[in-house]
């Protein structure tokens, strides 16, 4: 990758209880925590989980919605949840995640073949709910 390309920095995930939350994406999902001792000592308004060197995803608390401010209109759009966002993890990640999930007893889909992304079509791909109901795809690529 190089300086000038356009990357993912985070996504705000609407979440009712951001410790619990990070402690599932911490647990079940394998994701590191960021923030989650300020947030706690209520020295930071949310805490996140690091996807990738350069990615997070922001743990939003529900009560923040309302000031969501910095656009006329923001409010209106703020605590809806988004469709879904998908993950991509090599092979043998994939399987680990799956499997964790699973002894969570974590509800995930049948996988899927051959789903397109960012990198062409995946190999294998499935998907689960986190706590609040926010819809996580993992995904592998050959």
């Amino acid at each position: 990758m190089t300086d000038h390309m356009t990357r993912l920095d985070h996504v705000v995930l609407w979440v009712h209880d951001p410790i619990a939350a990070a402690g599932f994406y911490e647990k079940a999902v394998g994701l590191e925590p960021v923030r989650l001792a300020e947030f706690a000592e209520g020295r930071e308004p949310f805490p996140s989980v690091r996807v990738s060197e350069e990615t997070l995803l922001d743990l939003m608390p529900m009560s923040m919605a309302e000031r969501m401010t910095m656009l006329p209109g923001a409010v209106a759009g703020a605590g809806h949840p988004l469709n879904h966002v998908c993950l991509a993890l090599p092979s043998a990640r994939f399987d680990e995640l799956r499997a964790r999930l699973e002894e969570s007893a974590v509800p995930v889909s049948a996988v899927s073949r051959g789903s397109f992304g960012a990198r062409g079509e995946a190999t294998r791909s499935f998907y689960f709910r986190d706590p609040d109901g926010n819809v996580i795809e993992a995904r592998h690529y050959d």
